[in-house]
């Protein structure tokens, strides 16, 4: 359990704040102070069911159905149908740490009091995480448009006693894991079932669930692909800051700097400084800078975004408390969730594709400069990393399938009400498969570099990098004869998820999500 505390007030919750509670556990309070917005919302919606004028999710029907007009003796009724027909997900379930992030941001989003909320259902969702009833939501049913419905009605479910919910991690029907915890379920008031299924809530937590992995796997191929430029006996000459500060992108800037320090001092490098016959490297070592540095740059871009929108108010109609307003808008439309999720998945199709190249010229006796096939000590009957190299083959044209963007996808529904969509649903929960696959072909790229450095012996790599092939070899010793190699990849891959790779290095010397001064 994390130790960091994260107070949800006027001010946005920070990408850091996001992290620490989605990896980490970290606790959080609300500011009592929230309170008298919340409140001054939740009178306007009163207002309105109190008046004659027809206010669309208050007293009016949904989508195609908004022109038919609801008696106030229904409205509570109207809430309730609302949620128990919106609950049409399928598929797995969400995992329930995205769950959780997902209920933290629709906290988030009703606790700015444009919503028209009661104070007493935010204070439900909030007991609801603290005391672990975490809802049992089906990951489909979402196409991105207004709001992810099905899934956040599934999660709105839960708060009426409906549906089935977690219980300090195991299912049970709602009703009964509320009661377990000492909570009621809420009777909804007017406007309050709409308020929870309106939102990008879903889509967002999906994507920074992914983000949050991403950057720690960009990290941890720099890590490896410094390991492979060493194995190749590559130039680091391509890594100058000069090369970079001429085109300026700070990226690339970061990413050439952190190239270089993990490489510095490195005897095998010192050693064909002055006498290497090859004028430039390929690609996949001499490029890193512009490539990597480009993906850096997307990644923190997409953060922009995903921060942004994980502080929005993005639910219909949105009470103005300023003027007594309730105005109908489009803020549930998740296009740039959509096109954020997109991004995410070009950068990690991108940093998986150039690690394979890595992989794939490493055991290549045409390619990898004096090393043996297949970095195996007595290639022929053994056949060393020659099918572990196909598998990074094979996840790599995977997830540049998976990479084809959802958002130019939509569908009419709602009987051509809801006639536009973003999809960003789709664009989301892929993103995590395409990070397991990245996370393996790394992992490959570790153990085929920390082979190709110690087959340099008695010359050694950077300081640094030793420390990393230490780690690895903790847990996988170096492989002589041929042996099942797929418990290799396993474990290879278990540790860089668990951030072994990165830690064994100076943590200062990586870039940060926000741009460098």
């Amino acid at each position: 359990m994390s130790e960091t505390k994260i107070t949800i007030s006027d001010m946005p919750a920070t990408l850091r704040e996001l992290r620490s509670f989605y990896q980490e556990g970290a606790t959080f309070t609300l500011q009592n102070s929230l309170k008298t917005k919340v409140d001054a919302a939740c009178d306007v919606v009163k207002m309105a069911v109190a008046g004659d004028a027809p206010v669309y999710g208050v007293n009016t029907g949904f989508g195609k159905l908004a022109q038919t007009r609801i008696s106030r003796d229904d409205l509570t009724t109207l809430q309730r149908n609302l949620i128990l027909s919106h609950a049409s997900g399928v598929g797995d379930l969400m995992p329930e740490n995205i769950t959780r992030l997902m209920m933290l941001l629709k906290l988030v989003s009703l606790t700015r009091g444009a919503s028209g909320v009661s104070w007493k259902l935010i204070c439900l969702l909030h007991d609801m995480l603290q005391k672990e009833v975490i809802p049992a939501i089906p990951a489909q049913g979402s196409v991105g448009a207004s709001g992810d419905l099905a899934p956040l009605a599934h999660m709105a479910a839960t708060m009426i006693g409906e549906g089935e919910a977690f219980y300090k991690g195991k299912k049970m029907p709602a009703a009964d894991a509320l009661h377990k915890a000492g909570l009621k379920p809420i009777s909804l008031g007017p406007k309050e079932g709409l308020a929870l299924i309106n939102g990008t809530q879903f889509s967002t937590a999906y994507a920074l669930a992914a983000w949050f992995e991403t950057w720690d796997l960009a990290c941890a191929a720099l890590v490896t692909g410094a390991m492979s430029t060493d194995a190749a006996m590559g130039s680091t000459a391509p890594f100058r800051p000069e090369i970079q500060t001429l085109r300026g992108h700070s990226g690339q800037i970061d990413v050439a700097r952190t190239l270089r320090t993990l490489l510095e001092n490195s005897v095998i490098r010192e050693t064909h400084r002055e006498d290497d016959d090859r004028v430039q490297d390929p690609y996949c070592l001499r490029c890193q800078p512009q490539v990597m540095g480009a993906c850096l740059g997307m990644l923190r871009y997409i953060a922009t975004v995903l921060e942004t929108e994980a502080n929005a108010v993005t639910d219909n109609p949105l009470v103005l408390t300023q003027t007594g307003e309730i105005l109908s808008g489009g803020n549930f439309h998740a296009e740039p969730i959509a096109f954020a999720a997109d991004q995410l998945a070009l950068a990690i199709a991108e940093i998986g594709a150039i690690a394979q190249r890595r992989i794939a010229m490493l055991v290549d006796p045409a390619m990898n400069f004096g090393l043996p096939a297949f970095l195996s000590p007595s290639p022929g009957v053994n056949s060393g990393f020659m099918i572990a190299e196909v598998t990074s083959a094979a996840l790599m044209s995977e997830n540049k399938q998976k990479a084809a963007p959802c958002s130019v996808d939509s569908t009419p529904t709602s009987a051509n009400q809801e006639d536009h969509v973003s999809m960003a649903a789709h664009a989301a929960r892929r993103l995590m498969g395409m990070n397991d696959n990245l996370a393996h072909i790394l992992g490959i790229e570790w153990l085929i570099a920390a082979q190709g450095i110690e087959l340099r012996t008695p010359l050694t790599t950077s300081p640094t990098l030793q420390a990393a092939i230490r780690t690895l070899r903790d847990k996988v010793p170096a492989l002589g004869d041929d042996r099942l190699m797929a418990p290799d990849i396993d474990t290879a891959t278990k540790m860089l998820r668990a951030g072994s790779l990165c830690n064994s290095v100076p943590q200062d010397l990586f870039p940060q999500p926000e741009i460098s001064a």
